[in-house]
């Protein structure tokens, strides 16, 4: 499961049970600060038998940790203990603005809602392809102690 946090918006992208391609899902809402939809993701993962989380880490510009990152990787090691599976962290520096560009070229409705809401699960599955294309790649990663990593490849389990 790809996630691009936001602070209105959630993305949230899945991979196909192969692990060879991600597609976006849904986007959640989030009301000005509150709290990330950490319920709603743990249902989304559980439903769909998410063996492995992968998070969006919101990097500055000069590839440097912030304080949202921190609120990101709280959420993300969060809903990996919950779920009791690893949890990764890819840079996710312009993945919004790459798919704002897909979303354009596809010539999906204008509707600003709407077309926001795509953006941002089409930024999830961006994030979690690249993890999926790098062979599980990630700028830091947090294996749930009480589970080991699972193959991406046994062919029934989604990232």
């Amino acid at each position: 499961m790809g996630i691009d946090f936001g602070q209105r918006r959630t993305g949230v992208a899945l991979s196909d049970p192969t692990a060879t391609l991600a597609s976006p899902l849904t986007t959640l809402q989030r009301r000005t600060g509150k709290r990330p939809p950490l319920k709603q993701l743990e249902a989304l993962a559980r439903t769909h038998e998410v063996v492995q989380i992968v998070v969006g880490l919101p990097l500055d510009l000069h590839g440097r940790e912030t304080a949202w990152c921190r609120e990101v990787q709280s959420a993300g090691d969060e809903l990996a203990r919950r779920l009791r599976v690893p949890v990764g962290y890819v840079d996710e520096r312009f993945t919004s603005v790459r798919a704002g560009r897909i979303v354009r070229e596809i010539g999906l409705p204008r509707e600003v809602r709407s077309r926001k809401d795509r953006v941002d699960r089409v930024a999830a599955a961006i994030i979690l392809q690249g993890w999926l294309d790098s062979g599980g790649e990630t700028e830091r990663s947090t294996p749930h102690a009480d589970r080991p990593p699972e193959d991406p490849g046994n062919g029934g389990d989604r990232a």
